[in-house]
């Protein structure tokens, strides 16, 4: 147990957490509500959340390569209080919109897309913000707990959200997320910047030049670029979730928004449960993250012919315990394989492979569900995801383990 939350010695990162796990509520709620709202304003159409999932993604398409640069370049911290803010006022809009009665879904897109292009920042800054807070040695603790704090929220987020669905509407949910902003607002402000793990010096790097070090760096390690290639064919192909889970909700299952809140919390109710279990190691284990890799996508493929509410919510409690398993693993081990002058850049190479394939994810996972409904889409899923999985366990079995250097605890702890 001690080790598991091992990461709580930390003043900063128990502010950090704390704020996170209120902020992160509120989000699942907007992504729950947000996802329902375009169903509703299309008329069920499958295809409509696919063109969500792709004006969320398609930031990442366009910026992702470069976010870990800037990342590098700027203050993490201050640069995480901006992306708050900046959610926080796109929250408020999509508040007004819902309330003022005349959204189209044209108007949803453009949000997504704003505020994707804001995530495009905020995920390598809080990634690049966590190290700081912990250092090299409880990285992949804490990263499993930022893992469990989402997965937390993603339990409760949608099961307020599912019962606001249907007694207030979409709008509540908007505007608790914006309101939640305060909380992580509040942690941020409070931390103390002498308690930070410094980086080593190293001079900031352009844009361009920057990238392309990074892309460098990676293309010399053969487990990393085993280990992204994974990650690009599960996010692609597995992890579509935006739109698969409202099409089973809503048109497999002929559900309501309750049904819908029920199988996002289960989902992340397994996706927590693989997060603590990521947490309890001391270090990233290449073999945790085959097996959970395994263990969500095999699950996934049996999804596709359930046919009520409790058998996919059993399957999809091990799909969520399977992908965090993965994820957690799989982030901690190319993290920390980079040095800290390419950190920002690695880190923001790693959720490029994680998001940049988005839109076109999104937009083919609604074409599958329109085609052949959600038994089709995950199907499909589970069975490239297997295979993908098999063939990377095959590859990284042939290349030598990542020479992770070991960093002294030295910042105080409190």
């Amino acid at each position: 147990m001690k080790r598991t939350f091992s990461s709580f010695r930390y003043r900063n990162y128990r502010l950090f957490f704390t704020g996170q796990l209120i902020s992160q509520t509120g989000s699942w709620m907007q992504r729950i509500a947000l996802g329902w709202f375009v169903l509703e304003l299309t008329h069920n159409d499958a295809f409509a959340v696919g063109l969500m999932a792709f004006a969320q993604f398609l930031p990442y398409t366009i910026f992702g390569l470069f976010a870990g640069v800037i990342t590098d370049r700027l203050d993490a911290r201050r640069l995480v209080i901006t992306t708050q803010l900046a959610q926080t006022i796109v929250a408020a809009v999509l508040t007004w919109v819902a309330f003022g009665g005349f959204a189209k879904p044209w108007m949803l897109y453009v949000i997504a897309f704003v505020n994707g292009t804001v995530l495009v920042l905020d995920v390598p800054s809080r990634q690049q913000l966590t190290y700081r807070m912990v250092g090299r040695d409880t990285l992949p603790n804490a990263i499993a707990l930022n893992s469990s704090l989402f997965n937390a929220s993603r339990v409760f987020g949608p099961s307020v959200a599912g019962i606001l669905l249907g007694f207030a509407g979409v709008g509540v949910c908007f505007l608790v997320n914006a309101i939640s902003f305060l909380a992580v607002l509040l942690s941020l402000f409070a931390m103390r910047t002498r308690d930070f793990f410094p980086f080593e010096e190293f001079e900031r790097p352009r844009i361009f030049a920057g990238t392309r070090e990074g892309l460098a760096y990676v293309r010399r390690q053969p487990r990393m670029l085993a280990v992204l290639a994974l990650t690009v064919v599960l996010s692609t192909f597995a992890f579509n979730f935006n739109v698969t889970l409202p099409v089973l909700a809503k048109i497999t299952l002929h559900g309501h928004g309750a049904v819908y809140g029920f199988l996002s919390a289960v989902f992340g109710a397994g996706a927590l449960a693989g997060a603590l279990i990521a947490a309890s190691r001391a270090r990233a284990s290449t073999r945790v993250m085959i097996i959970g890799a395994l263990v969500f996508t095999s699950a996934e493929l049996l999804l596709a012919p359930a046919r009520n509410e409790y058998a996919a919510g059993l399957l999809l409690f091990l799909v969520g315990a399977g992908f965090t398993a993965w994820s957690a693993n799989s982030n901690a081990s190319v993290q920390l394989a980079a040095p800290d002058r390419l950190r920002g850049r690695i880190i923001g190479i790693y959720f490029y492979a994680f998001n940049g394939t988005g839109p076109v994810a999104g937009l083919f996972a609604g074409w599958l569900c329109a085609q052949g409904g959600t038994e089709l889409a995950f199907a499909l899923a589970g069975a490239i995801g297997i295979a993908g999985t098999v063939a990377a366990a095959a590859a990284l079995r042939r290349r030598p383990p990542i020479r992770i250097p070991r960093q002294a605890e030295h910042a105080q702890a409190a």
